[in-house]
């Protein structure tokens, strides 16, 4: 498993980025959306990782560009959001090999026929 660095102006907070502190808070429905997120992108790692693919494409509406995200950023973005109800600053990936990025809804497919296919094996590794 991959974590991102941890970003060297956390604990300032003269350097604290404010837009990026979501208002209002989470609710329980919320939470349970990013935890259930949360849960996915670890084991889209699990699977996918072994396979080559190191993240998430998704493509951004506001630039028409796809922007590429390794599983730990996301998961630490997520971790962020539910610990502090904002997400982590962080550099775009640096010249990405589109080959090693899938989309949220191949790596659900692809990790659905993994389990469907290792399940019970899956599950006991896990634990």
């Amino acid at each position: 498993m991959h974590e991102e660095p941890r970003d060297p102006f956390a604990d300032d907070p003269e350097h604290m980025d404010r837009s990026m502190v979501f208002e209002p808070e989470l609710d329980d429905a919320d939470r349970a959306d990013l935890l259930e997120d949360l849960h996915e992108l670890e084991m889209f790692e699990r699977v996918l990782e072994p396979e080559g693919y190191r993240g998430v494409v998704v493509d951004c509406a506001d630039c028409d560009e796809p922007h590429y995200f390794t599983w730990g950023l996301l998961m630490s973005n997520l971790r962020a959001l539910l610990k502090d109800n904002s997400a982590q600053v962080h550099e775009p990936a640096y010249d990405p090999d589109p080959t090693h990025y899938v989309t949220w809804d191949y790596a659900r497919g692809f990790s659905d026929c993994w389990l469907r296919r290792h399940g019970g094996e899956a599950e006991r590794h896990a634990t």
